[in-house]
């Protein structure tokens, strides 16, 4: 359970005794014990497993793959994975490889719908990059409609596990992972993953090393540019 849960649902529990005890009837706490049980609920944190071998790279978040796409960065041709959280869906975020805390970058912005693929570049974003394994991983925790807080609880510097938690975006959102270029894709639009324990990709020289059913390496579906032709990260 994250902390965050404890808070929201605790103190719903003293509105709904405050409002029985005041209103003399228990019917008065129904609503506030209802909102308690439900952030109890979304702020969940389950044990999850993650997988071993080097040069895998794992889901920083559960949720829907909405997008695999080939795009063009300041660095050179890089993968991107789009992943989106719905309010049902555990919003605890992970680190997607293990290595070096290299980069954390907050940006403001606006708050569109996380379906919607322009709220890659233009909504509120923390950027995060982990260097580690012969090779780095950006991910973007992007805030949606409703999500208003983004919770990031490291420092660039910092020494990361592959699956370690890392922080959290409040309510529906949408995370985006760059990848290598030359990285076997494991997951194809559709599919739902599991934060820290699903595989998303493999570099090449461990493509053996996890077995997942051919019909899971897919291609890049949708490219979305920036007006020079780039995708910043």
């Amino acid at each position: 359970m994250v902390r965050d849960g404890y808070i929201y649902g605790l103190s719903l529990m003293a509105v709904a005794v405050a409002l029985a005890w005041f209103a003399g009837s228990w019917a008065w706490g129904i609503a506030p014990v209802l909102l308690a049980a439900f952030f109890l609920w979304f702020f969940r944190d389950p044990h999850r497993t993650v997988p071993g071998g080097e040069g895998l790279i794992v889901s920083p978040g559960d949720g829907l793959v909405t997008e695999t796409a080939a795009i063009n960065t300041p660095q050179g041709p890089r993968q991107r994975i789009s992943i989106f959280l719905s309010v049902f869906d555990v919003h605890v975020n992970r680190s997607p490889i293990g290595g070096k805390l290299s980069r954390v970058r907050y940006q403001k912005g606006q708050y569109l719908n996380a379906m919607n693929p322009a709220s890659a570049e233009r909504n509120e974003q923390n950027v995060v990059t982990v260097s580690g394994e012969g090779f780095e991983v950006t991910f973007k925790q992007i805030a949606g409609l409703l999500a208003r807080r983004i919770v990031f609880d490291h420092a660039e510097g910092e020494t990361l596990k592959r699956g370690q938690r890392v922080g959290l975006i409040k309510f529906g959102s949408r995370v985006d992972v760059v990848i290598p270029a030359e990285a076997a894709l494991r997951v194809k639009v559709g599919e739902r993953v599991k934060g820290g324990s699903s595989v998303l990709a493999a570099m090449p020289e461990t493509v053996g090393a996890f077995v997942e059913p051919a019909s899971k390496i897919t291609t890049s579906s949708r490219v979305f540019p920036d007006q020079d032709g780039e995708d910043s990260l």
